[in-house]
């Protein structure tokens, strides 16, 4: 009898652990979107150069090592505001390229739209099944190593003059499918108490709709182009 109640015991602190671990993430989560947005509309007002857009990219590396190191220490969270903020400010130019196409309005915005009903129909899913997902860890790494040799691809073969221009359009359906994956992956792990750190948590949904979003905006603005 003892062992069973201990075992019930150890139980319930599980659980409510991965409560409070996912009520945590998704607050976080919450603000760090509204914050980057706010960062963002800052940066379409001043209309800095696209440069900014691939700086930010490559600041996101930088910021995320730090991130990595730091996310038990009081600095963590901070941090997370930071890293979020600066990637919402390199968005500004990439936004005010898309809303200087014909329809970009729209395109943001259905671009927008399926980022957000993608990402809570694949988090209820796993919320509600409680799914594991942590199956996909391999899949999904070996494809993000396929996308980052592509980018690199793709930055370097027009200096040859060779055209990308359907190589972007696949490149992107491929980022898309990902971030998908990488939803159920981590919201999975969230559930099941993989993840133990809220804010690497966070910063790894974040991350996800961020890239789903960006790279809806390129498929769609693709197909725009007439």
């Amino acid at each position: 009898m003892r062992n069973a109640k201990t075992y019930d015991i150890g139980t319930e602190r599980s659980v409510g652990e991965t409560n409070k671990m996912i009520r945590n993430t998704y607050m976080l989560l919450s603000m760090t979107l509204v914050f980057s947005a706010v960062t963002a509309g800052i940066s379409m007002a001043m209309n800095p150069p696209f440069i900014v857009y691939l700086a930010s990219v490559i600041g996101s590396f930088i910021m995320l090592f730090i991130l990595n190191k730091k996310q038990n220490s009081a600095a963590a969270l901070p941090m997370v505001f930071a890293f979020t903020g600066m990637m919402g400010f390199g968005l500004g130019p990439l936004l005010n390229h898309y809303l200087g196409l014909p329809n970009g309005a729209d395109i943001v915005m259905t671009a927008m739209g399926m980022t957000a009903i993608t990402f809570l129909g694949l988090s209820a899913f796993v919320l509600s099944s409680k799914k594991d997902f942590s199956f996909m860890g391999g899949f999904l790494s070996a494809g993000i190593m396929v996308a980052l040799i592509a980018m690199v691809a793709l930055f370097v073969l027009p200096m040859f003059g060779v055209d990308i221009g359907m190589a972007h359009l696949a490149l992107s359906a491929l980022v898309v499918l990902l971030m998908c994956g990488f939803i159920l992956y981590d919201t999975s792990n969230i559930v099941n108490g993989h993840y133990t750190n809220y804010i690497m948590a966070t910063v790894s949904l974040y991350l996800n709709i961020y890239n789903l979003f960006v790279h809806l905006m390129s498929l769609l603005g693709f197909m725009n182009d007439d």
